[in-house]
């Protein structure tokens, strides 16, 4: 991260704290809702299949930028899909770049070629070792894994979203994050339970051995994008939800936080440890403060 930028969002987090402000940082853009890929986790995808014109796309990056978010997401679907009026992804975060944005991040299943030096970071989900990544996302382990070793650059990040299907394969995907040479990190989420897939959801016991076991990680040098700070709100949901410095954008409609504020009492079950880390940074938390600053400078 650019020492500018760092003392840019330095100075917004210390301002939303001492004013108490609500205004957002980071924004998602979901520039489709179609994928290739029916996750047993997912409940989102192919809801409408619909591409989203481009000046549309376009219209709600300049929103976003204009209502002061400086980090931007690209997210799907299967965002690699996205094309239209002779425009690709790549366009996209090249545009995004010259709009003003700071950070730059794409989500993404990995299935597609992974061609977009231009990114900050490729957040890349992967859901265990093949066994169990092939039993939520189908046959796909082997061509995300020759996605990422011909990828052109080594901004990935990879990306896991923990179940009751996948909760025994952390340290495999770590083990993914630190022998490949094009990843930087991993990421982890718990999973958030949409009412059609309530039973993949993680009790309190397995969010504890699961916390421990990323910490025992963290401790022999794995790379991991999370804040150890913030594990214990996580495990019990005890964080300030919703988090109003992000937003998603769908379709011109805006959210706070995430989609899933539209479902009834599923903020109490949030599963997104970044919605936990930033509600706690933009309260004043001092031990996330720091964690964030190091790791941020660290990886992104």
């Amino acid at each position: 991260m650019k020492l500018s930028h760092l003392i840019q969002f330095s100075l917004f987090g210390l301002s939303t704290i001492i004013f108490r402000r609500k205004k957002p940082i980071l924004g998602t853009i979901i520039v489709t809702d179609r994928c290739n890929l029916h996750c047993k986790h997912c409940s989102v995808n192919n809801i409408t299949a619909v591409i989203h014109p481009y000046e549309q796309v376009k219209k709600e990056m300049q929103q976003l930028f204009d209502m002061g978010v400086r980090i931007l997401f690209f997210c799907g679907g299967e965002t690699f899909l996205w094309k239209d009026s002779g425009k690709c992804l790549r366009d996209l975060v090249i545009e995004a770049r010259q709009m003003g944005f700071r950070i730059i991040n794409v989500v993404t299943n990995g299935t597609q070629t992974l061609d977009l030096p231009e990114a900050d970071l490729i957040l890349l989900s992967l859901d265990g070792d093949a066994e169990h990544h092939n039993t939520i996302r189908g046959n796909t382990y082997e061509r995300i894994m020759q996605n990422i070793d011909a990828a052109t650059a080594d901004n990935i990040c990879l990306y896991m979203a923990v179940n009751q299907i996948n909760k025994t394969c952390i340290r495999a995907v770590c083990d993914v994050a630190k022998n490949k040479p094009n990843v930087r990190a991993v990421s982890f989420n718990f999973h958030t339970p949409y009412p059609d897939t309530a039973q993949l959801e993680l009790t309190r016991d397995d969010k504890v051995r699961c916390c421990a076991e990323i910490e025992q990680l963290m401790d022999e040098g794995y790379p991991i994008f999370n804040l150890r700070s913030a594990f214990p709100y996580i495990i019990d949901n005890n964080f300030p939800t919703p988090c109003h410095q992000c937003v998603v954008m769908e379709n011109g409609e805006l959210s706070v936080c995430g989609r899933c504020i539209h479902v009834p009492d599923l903020c109490k079950k949030c599963g997104y440890f970044f919605a936990a880390e930033y509600a706690l940074v933009f309260r004043g938390h001092p031990g996330v403060i720091w964690e964030m600053l190091r790791t941020y400078t660290k990886y992104v």
